[in-house]
């Protein structure tokens, strides 16, 4: 459930230290949990893309404590109100308003500050920056 709050760019901001952090694990244990689906699609002789998390916490019990760590990192991240929008790239969306209408303000893991914001509908590809902050550079 995401939460509802809005975020002004100052207590975006303030999150943006522990989003570091939280993303940097996720990425770390993302990779982790993909290589071993990696060695259990080697070992059956099919593709990466034929193994679900499912297939791997059978085979591998033991990486049901990895898959419930990038959960709990996930759980933090929505409980904080912010929105993981994509781990490989690590955006993260925080509900916002602008000029009446709810936004997200929209930050990418590596940038050292909110700078930049788009519409609900626009996405990333839709960043614009913010007003008064000088233009961060896109870590695509």
């Amino acid at each position: 459930m995401q939460s509802r709050r809005l975020f002004r760019v100052d207590e975006a901001n303030a999150v943006v230290p522990r989003l570091t952090l939280w993303i940097e694990r996720l990425q770390r244990g993302a990779l982790r949990l993909e290589e071993e689906m990696r060695l259990l699609a080697g070992a059956r002789g099919v593709a990466l893309d034929a193994i679900a998390t499912d297939d791997l916490l059978r085979e591998r019990p033991a990486a049901r404590v990895l898959v419930e760590e990038l959960d709990a990192i996930v759980r933090e991240i929505e409980e904080s109100g912010a929105h993981l929008k994509d781990v490989r790239l690590g955006l993260v969306d925080f509900p916002s308003e602008r000029d009446g209408q709810t936004i997200y303000l929209c930050w990418q893991f590596g940038e050292p500050e909110v700078a930049f914001w788009h519409g609900l509908q626009d996405g990333f590809a839709g960043r614009q920056p913010l007003p008064g902050s000088p233009r961060a550079r896109t870590l695509q």
